[in-house]
């Protein structure tokens, strides 16, 4: 008996492949496209127009009953597989470089942001959930963060939807007037690539704003973007623990409990960015896992917005808007002040 999963487990995987099947051909279709609006217009990635194209279908008509595992599977497992594959991009050589100048500013912005989010948030009687993606959209790495953490606190596809929705529209903003204050404060490439890196949120966006500024400020930018995006981990371990004692009605939490709560693509993210770090993972694979990361993350977007509830969405209103409007505000102020206390860049 003890053998008889191992003997059924051609016949179970066929069953769900045949179970989400007509899902992934709603989502995988509205990923491909979404991927090459990415590829044209670079700004925009590949995340949000996959929810932009998802959320209408799903306010016209959403998925019936024969789509919803596919497109659950496409928001939830095919998520945590695109946030193992994200650790494909951290090098180790570039966490020693910039760690040292980076960090402090890092975690002071990362420290300010999730204060502000629950002091403002609170204030702004935003949902806790919601604003905790916004939070963490703002303060991490924008989609990729969102992405990690919606499953970790049980996020709905709403509040997903709303979440990168928000972060988004201040990524543009960014790309329009970063490099405008950059030249304004006369920032060098070095000390602006910093500046991008920390306070702009999607790796995509990262990539246009240090762009516009000057090809010399890219380099720096990305790898303070990576290193930034290193505290997924901690923050998500730290949810899943907070998540665990309120279902657990205050219950106390033991060693072993708490290592157990350690979602399984958190390690995963942790060892594929150990192997990248040590050389273990070739170049064109890496680039594959990078690749296929990213068209993940559009496959589940697909299925985020497919799943969107239209009326929860629009019950959230203006607030958690303005709440992503002040903690980026706040983020780059906090940057700029550390570069200046610090004397960065001098």
């Amino acid at each position: 008996m003890m053998f008889r999963p191992a003997r059924t487990l051609p016949s179970r995987l066929a069953l769900r492949a045949v179970e989400v099947l007509p899902g992934l051909a709603l989502t995988v279709p509205i990923a491909i496209a979404a991927t090459l609006i990415g590829s044209a217009v670079p700004v925009l990635g590949s995340a949000l127009p996959a929810i932009v194209i998802g959320v209408p279908i799903a306010v016209i008509r959403r998925p019936g009953a024969r789509f919803v595992p596919g497109v659950e599977y496409s928001g939830r497992f095919l998520l945590q597989i695109a946030v193992v594959l994200l650790g494909a991009q951290l090098s180790l050589d570039a966490i020693l470089r910039v760690g040292a100048e980076s960090l402090p500013i890092m975690l002071t912005t990362l420290a300010v942001c999730l204060l502000g989010t629950a002091v403002i948030g609170r204030a702004l009687r935003v949902a806790p959930r919601l604003r905790t993606l916004i939070g963490v959209g703002t303060g991490i790495c924008g989609a990729s963060a969102i992405a990690a953490v919606s499953p970790v606190i049980g996020a709905v596809g709403a509040e997903v939807s709303y979440a990168v929705s928000t972060i988004f529209v201040f990524n543009i903003l960014a790309v329009v007037l970063f490099p405008l204050l950059g030249h304004a404060l006369g920032l060098d490439p070095h000390t602006f690539g910093l500046l991008a890196g920390t306070a702009v949120n999607d790796t995509s966006s990262v990539v246009a704003t240090a762009s516009v500024f000057g090809a010399s400020a890219l380099g720096f930018a990305v790898v303070a973007k990576l290193v930034r995006t290193l505290m997924i981990i901690p923050i998500s371990v730290g949810l899943s623990v907070i998540e665990s004692r309120r279902a657990a009605d205050g219950r106390r939490m033991t060693l072993r409990g708490a290592i157990g709560l350690v979602p399984w693509f958190l390690i995963g993210f942790l060892v594929v960015a150990l192997l990248g770090s040590l050389g273990g993972i070739p170049a064109a694979p890496r680039d594959a896992m990078v690749h296929a990361s990213g068209f993940l993350i559009a496959v589940a977007m697909a299925g985020i917005g497919l799943s969107t509830d239209a009326a929860a969405l629009r019950s959230a209103g203006w607030r958690p808007l303005l709440l992503g409007a002040i903690l980026w505000i706040l983020v780059t102020v906090t940057a700029l002040a550390v570069i200046a206390l610090t004397g960065f860049g001098r």
